[in-house]
Parts: C-alpha cells; sequence; structure tokens
C-alpha cells in the first residue's frame, strides 16, 4: 500500500472514529437522536464520498445519475435505481427517512411485499457510515434544494 493511500484509510478510519464517537445511540429509555446529514463537514463528504463509490455507485452511478428510465418498472418488475443527484426525489425525503430506507430497507416503510434491488445496509454499514453516503450525497445539490430540504427536516413530525 503506497503513502498516499494509507493516508486516506487513516484518515477515514479517524473521521469515522471520531463520528461514532459523538453518535448518541438510545438506550431503550428514550427516544432515538434523530439523524442529521452534515454535508458541509468536508471531511464526512470525504469519507462518505469514498463509501457511496464502494457500496453505491455500482447501480446509482459514479455521478449520481441513476438508471436509465428509473421511473418506468422493468420486466422483473422492479424499478431501475434512481439518481441522488438533484433531477431525482432523493432530497423530497427527510434525513431520517433516507437514513431508515437505507440502513432497514425500502421493504420497512413499505410494506413486506414491495419488490426492490436496494440492499439492506444494516449489517454492511455502520449508522456513522450511512450518515457520511448520505451527508455526501446532499453536498452535491444545489443550495435551492439543500435549503427546501432543510426546512422538510425541521417542520413538525405526526406521531
Amino acid at each position: 500500500m503506497n503513502k498516499g493511500n494509507l493516508y486516506i484509510m487513516i484518515s477515514i478510519l479517524l473521521v469515522l472514529m471520531v463520528m461514532m464517537g459523538l453518535w448518541q445511540f438510545s438506550d431503550g429509555n428514550r427516544e432515538p437522536t434523530p439523524v442529521a446529514l452534515t454535508p458541509d463537514n468536508m471531511d464526512v463528504v470525504f469519507a462518505g464520498k469514498t463509501i457511496y463509490i464502494e457500496h453505491c455507485a455500482v447501480c446509482h452511478g459514479k455521478e449520481l445519475q441513476g438508471q436509465p428510465d428509473w421511473r418506468r418498472r422493468n420486466a422483473d418488475g422492479r424499478l431501475p435505481a434512481p439518481p441522488h443527484d438533484a433531477t431525482g426525489h432523493t432530497w423530497h425525503h427527510t434525513d431520517q427517512l433516507l437514513f431508515d430506507l437505507t440502513k432497514k430497507g425500502l421493504q420497512t416503510i413499505t410494506g413486506s411485499d414491495y419488490a426492490t434491488d436496494m440492499p439492506i445496509y444494516e449489517d454492511v454499514l455502520t449508522d456513522a457510515e450511512i450518515i457520511a453516503v448520505l451527508s455526501y450525497i446532499k453536498s452535491t445539490w444545489p443550495d435551492d434544494i439543500r435549503k427546501r430540504h432543510d426546512s422538510m427536516n425541521k417542520a413538525p413530525v405526526n406521531k
């Protein structure tokens, strides 16, 4: 391993260790800490981009462009991977919902009979890694979309 790759790996590990150290997990007696993306934290965004390229780009594209005809079901009844750039609908969902969809899967949110190729990342990525990926994605959106997304996250949630 060359020095450049070693430096990148150490940087990613340090960022993830700091993020995990700051993360507050629910102890069962209180509500879990709401997820908040950090698209302005360049250390988190850099780590998220690296993880995205490794785990997500094969379907969602290296430029977050998604697969062609992503709104039209394939012959197997599944939707292709949507874009995560400004042309997609990712920014229409709150930080928490994006986190839950990524960690627990679409079936958890939409019902167990929902056919999708989207993997469940609960046993693949840590919570901090999922947040880093989502922060990277959000960091690529234009300012007006980021502001609209921030407003959605501040809106009260009906329980």
